[in-house]
């Protein structure tokens, strides 16, 4: 009975290179992900009420933070998980902790720090135990490799764990430390991998990280919402929110044509195309808490700077982004015609959002300005689309 229950409820993890190809994502990976709203809208939130210089970088580490969380999580359930009682249960186990470190996310950066990184501690003890697992199924090719991520996620323990024990600001710089030591590991452990052992960028990957853009996207109407519930309702307080919601359809317009459901053209090209959903996911989450502060200024003639400044530099940060991300991808050289003009437009673009938020109009001219400039990056792409001669060799893979 025991076999039994092992063998139908109780699956080791799948191994390196056990890989399905048409997997979709799940119904608990969504509600996996669901958790990550909430942590994320409560950074976010914290960011809307200290829009400073510090606030901005605090914000940015604790999202990185997130961030790093979400992808070894994610990741792991999309390369070696199952859909069996184990693979429930540890992910049951993971949205627990989340759900703490949840209340510690508002004042990470501060009073709640302490908290914060035990509890991220503890979920990086249970995602250490799932990738040593994996290890302990893998074929003798891999061990070098899955050694030296596991030694990783080791230091990644002791570091975050021992930061609990600083003072707050030390403790951030900790972190932030911590954040780049990953994303500079994580590229070099791709580059140095051999041929036929690289980390797969399944399809189900990249709807994952779908998913995730669009949680950072619902912080922008989170940020409109909130910045209407908090002041008069008028003609220039209402257009100046549903104007600045025209940003976020205006991200999502250009990530999901040209970005979303598209595989990165190599391995080593697919761990910078991971890479660069964070810059891109934290401009966007950002982008959102400005706008609260946009819209209870609505009646200003001028907009104020600290929320002109992070709203723009958020903006021109994610198109800068998502030109990375575009020539990371199989598709860019196939569809040259469009990406290139595109990238250059966007790269205009981000220039010029970065001049509006100098010249600092007032609050509903700032945001149709914006808007504005994310119209011409998509009527570009649409023109050179309108181009081709069969428009349906714009769809991912050609088809």
């Amino acid at each position: 009975m025991f076999t039994i229950f092992k063998s139908r409820f109780w699956q080791p993890p799948r191994a390196h290179g056990d890989v399905i190809e048409d997997r979709t994502v799940s119904f608990l990976e969504l509600f996996y992900d669901l958790i990550y709203v909430v942590i994320i809208a409560q950074a976010a939130h914290h960011l809307a009420g200290h829009l400073t210089w510090r606030g901005v970088g605090e914000f940015s580490v604790v999202f990185g933070m997130i961030w790093l969380a979400w992808l070894n999580g994610s990741i792991y359930q999309d390369l070696h998980g199952r859909e069996d009682g184990r693979s429930r249960t540890y992910i049951f186990v993971q949205m627990a902790i989340l759900a703490l470190l949840g209340v510690y996310t508002a004042h990470a950066a501060g009073d709640d720090g302490r908290g914060f990184a035990l509890a991220y501690t503890g979920l990086f003890i249970v995602l250490t135990w799932l990738w040593y697992t994996v290890r302990r199924q893998d074929a003798a090719e891999y061990m070098q490799l899955t050694a030296r991520y596991l030694a990783g996620m080791f230091v990644s323990v002791v570091v975050i764990g021992a930061s609990a024990l600083l003072p707050a600001d030390a403790r951030v710089i900790v972190w932030a430390i911590f954040l780049v030591g990953w994303v500079v590991g994580a590229l070099a452990l791709e580059l140095t991998r051999v041929d036929g052992l690289a980390m797969s960028v399944t399809e189900s990957t990249i709807e994952r990280f779908g998913l995730f853009t669009i949680i950072v996207l619902g912080e922008v109407v989170v940020g409109v919402v909130t910045g209407l519930s908090e002041v008069e309702h008028n003609l220039r307080t209402t257009a100046t929110g549903v104007i600045g919601l025209m940003i976020g359809f205006g991200i999502w317009w250009t990530y999901f044509d040209f970005v979303g459901r598209r595989a990165p053209k190599t391995p080593q090209a697919g761990m910078v195309w991971i890479v660069s959903h964070l810059p891109v996911t934290l401009a966007i989450a950002a982008s959102g808490a400005a706008l609260v502060s946009l819209i209870e200024h609505a009646a200003d003639q001028r907009a104020p700077v600290d929320a002109a400044w992070v709203l723009t530099g958020s903006v021109a940060v994610a198109l800068v982004g998502l030109i990375v991300t575009m020539r990371t991808l199989a598709d860019y050289e196939r569809l040259i015609s469009i990406y290139r003009p595109l990238a250059a437009t966007l790269g205009v673009g981000a220039a010029v959002i970065a001049l509006i938020g100098w010249w600092r109009p007032a609050p509903w001219l700032l945001v149709l300005a914006i808007v504005a400039v994310l119209s011409i990056v998509w009527g570009v792409a649409v023109d050179r689309w309108l181009r081709l001669p069969n428009p349906s060799d714009a769809r991912p893979g050609g088809h």
